[in-house]
């Protein structure tokens, strides 16, 4: 434990929460064959307590975060990108993807080879445009994507529409995908159990009375959102602010 000099409050170093709303105990750390890189925008590198890219590398062994804005001359980015050994993906919305939810098997393993890495981008959607144009690296990377069938659960936050998820449920589903096509063999049933405490955790938050952003029409039960901001200048692509 570590204490915020900001905020007096007995800090874990792990997962960077107050110690009273501490999720590592609901953390099951697994291996993957798919190396995740998440690629943080500095904001949400500050927004730990509640940003979910830092969870998703928490559950991660085969993973890794690595915050910038333009990573044309990224070191440790272009370092990947030069081994031939790996198989770089960029996972990122758009029609003309390669959309993991409608191929087979075959099709999955012959696209992705043996040694996958995918890099996510984690930011609101104005600043993973901006990083996506900024970086040059990153436009020429084949990109992966998936047809959204959950809605989010990350009822605390807002979302412009059910398909944007947070980092953990986009990772989530592409390790389910990756499963059904044989890619993977890991099992990702409590994948989202920490994602989901955070949650429970902020919601008490708000429904007390006590709390600066109490909240009396909260709803306690963790259900997948049906509202979304219809205001477009805010949204997010991976992960919610």
């Amino acid at each position: 434990m570590q204490v915020d000099t900001k905020n007096p409050r007995i800090q874990c170093y792990k997962c960077m929460r107050p110690s009273s709303t501490c999720i590592c105990k609901h953390i099951s750390t697994f291996q993957t064959k798919t190396r995740f890189i998440i690629l943080m925008h500095p904001k949400e590198y500050k927004k730990e307590k509640n940003g979910t890219g830092h969870m998703t590398k928490l559950q991660l062994e085969n993973s890794e975060i690595i915050v910038g804005v333009d990573f044309s001359n990224d070191n440790r980015v272009n370092e990947i990108l030069a081994n031939d050994s790996n198989s770089s993906f960029l996972l990122y919305p758009g029609k003309d993807n390669f959309n993991l939810s409608a191929r087979k098997s075959s099709e999955m393993n012959s696209f992705m080879g043996k040694n996958p890495h995918i890099f996510l981008i984690d930011g609101t959607w104005p600043c993973a445009r901006k990083m996506l144009k900024l970086s040059k690296n990153l436009q020429k990377l084949k990109r992966v994507s998936f047809d959204n069938n959950i809605k989010s659960k990350f009822i605390i936050k807002q979302q412009p529409e059910s398909l944007c998820l947070s980092t953990i449920e986009s990772v989530y589903t592409v390790l389910n995908l990756l499963n059904e096509g044989n890619l993977e063999q890991c099992d990702t049933k409590d994948f989202l159990i920490p994602f989901e405490k955070m949650i429970e955790y902020q919601l008490d938050y708000m429904l007390n009375p006590n709390s600066k952003n109490y909240c009396p029409t909260a709803n306690r039960t963790i259900i997948p959102k049906n509202m979304y901001k219809k205001n477009t200048e805010r949204n997010i692509i991976f992960e919610q602010e």
